[in-house]
């Protein structure tokens, strides 16, 4: 078991609470690395553009989650991977419950293999379910994750 930690800090800067006077900015910092996020809510609830919202934040994790799962499971089988670019996306819709939830994910992975590594649309496709069954962060929500990635193959 690993423990994993964050420091939220928000400050009202206002006498009053009224929804549409506090300010939405905070801080996310990571104690591991030192790294500080300026963190809001998303604009249509009020969130300061240029920062980021936790909405957003739980689509990148889910993302880099699922990357980095697929870089080990492709370097446990030699399998040499040059880039992975994804255009990830979650939308915000009620829930079962009629709650809003981040109800869906679609991962739009791009991946760039070595000369000679590519591997076939098959095993793709099971390097990314595996990649998605062994992900951490996908094993701990239960938003629809979807996969629609590409692969090419470069010479290297």
């Amino acid at each position: 078991m690993s423990e994993h930690r964050a420091h939220i800090v928000w400050e009202n800067e206002s006498d009053s609470l009224r929804y549409e006077d506090y300010r939405r900015e905070h801080t996310w910092t990571f104690p591991k690395s030192g790294i500080v996020v300026e963190a809001t809510a998303a604009p249509k609830y009020r969130g300061k553009p240029g920062a980021v919202d936790p909405e957003e934040a739980l689509v990148a994790a889910l993302s880099s989650c699922h990357m980095l799962t697929f870089l080990a499971i492709c370097a446990r089988r030699n399998v040499v991977v040059r880039r992975y670019d994804d255009e990830a996306i979650g939308w915000l819709a009620p829930n079962e419950q009629k709650r809003l939830a981040i109800t869906r994910v679609t991962l739009k992975p791009k991946v760039v293999f070595a000369a000679g590594h590519q591997p076939d649309a098959e095993t793709l496709a099971r390097i990314h379910e595996e990649s998605h069954e062994h992900c951490f962060i996908a094993n701990s929500v239960h938003t629809a994750i979807t996969i629609e990635g590409t692969a090419e193959e470069v010479a290297r």
